[in-house]
């Protein structure tokens, strides 16, 4: 698939806004939480993931007619996340002036479901089988989550709020977990498509040729569904991806785990810069990888 800037842009900001509200929510509920931190992290969750919103708008042909989608919710997944998007953010702003521990558990659960929402979108795909993946909505959850705590850590350091060094040990853990996962996934989806030519055209068991091509020029297909990246690339982009979002985060929170005492916002806030770059090349990663099985026809 053709990675478009604005859906990567989409799927990252809005996971991690998304992720830091769902911190935000739960440092509410237990009560852990300054009311100026539990203010400014809301302020930035709705900020990235209003950004995040926005920026899907720039894929669309027509963005006038954006809101159409929210009619579909009975069976779109695309519907389904601009209800909860905007269910969500009406939640963040009570959450913001009139916090209690009802509105910080919908808000906990308005996040995550949302962000379900938005892996679902591609995980229903299954024409793009690397797409249907049993572990595309969990990774993009925990992604959420990990970007977001981290964010949450930075903001709350940054304000000189006191951390233990539970949340650098959480983020270590999580960080590992992601790598064991999105190793596994690319893993199994380098394989070939898991049909051919032959059953593409109602042949099944059948070696079919390309007698002549179905275009002479480029098209839509072609373009955003041929997309093909080279394998060497896609190797040393994996690699970055992983060093990025799990390898500098563990070594930038080692220090915050082993010093609880240290001043922690620089290396929170290196941790969450890093983790979120990461996110970016994963994504885009996720989306240049993915082969449609139109291809076959091509």
């Amino acid at each position: 698939m053709h990675p478009a800037l604005s859906v990567i842009f989409f799927t990252t900001l809005s996971g991690a806004g998304y992720g830091l509200l769902f911190w935000a929510g739960w440092h509410a509920l237990t009560g852990q939480s300054a009311p100026r931190t539990l203010l400014l992290a809301i302020a930035v969750a709705v900020v990235l993931s209003t950004i995040g919103l926005l920026s899907s708008m720039l894929h669309l042909g027509k963005p006038a007619r954006a809101w159409r989608a929210f009619s579909q919710w009975r069976t779109s997944w695309l519907s389904r996340e601009g209800v909860a998007a905007m269910a969500t953010f009406f939640i963040a702003v009570l959450l913001a002036f009139a916090p209690n521990k009802l509105v910080a558990l919908l808000a906990m659960i308005a996040a995550l479901v949302t962000v379900h929402c938005t892996a679902m979108i591609y995980a229903s795909l299954k024409p793009i089988p690397a797409w249907g993946h049993r572990f595309v909505p969990f990774v993009y959850g925990t992604f959420a989550l990990f970007t977001g705590g981290l964010l949450f850590c930075a903001i709350a350091t940054l304000l000189g709020r006191p951390m233990s060094n539970m949340p650098a040990l959480a983020g270590i853990v999580v960080a590992i977990a992601l790598a064991v996962l999105k190793l596994k996934y690319w893993r199994d989806i380098d394989v070939p498509l898991p049909a051919t030519r032959g059953d593409a055209i109602g042949l099944p068991q059948r070696k079919a040729t390309v007698f002549e091509r179905p275009h002479t020029e480029a098209n839509y297909l072609t373009r955003e569904m041929g997309f093909v990246v080279a394998r060497r690339h896609a190797k040393w982009l994996r690699r970055l991806s992983v060093a990025l979002f799990a390898v500098l985060p563990i070594l930038l929170l080692l220090p915050a785990w082993l010093f609880v005492h240290a001043d922690l916002a620089p290396w929170f806030t290196g941790a969450a810069v890093c983790a979120l770059a990461g996110a970016f090349v994963e994504r885009w990663l996720f989306f240049a990888e993915a082969k449609h099985m139109v291809t076959l026809y091509y």
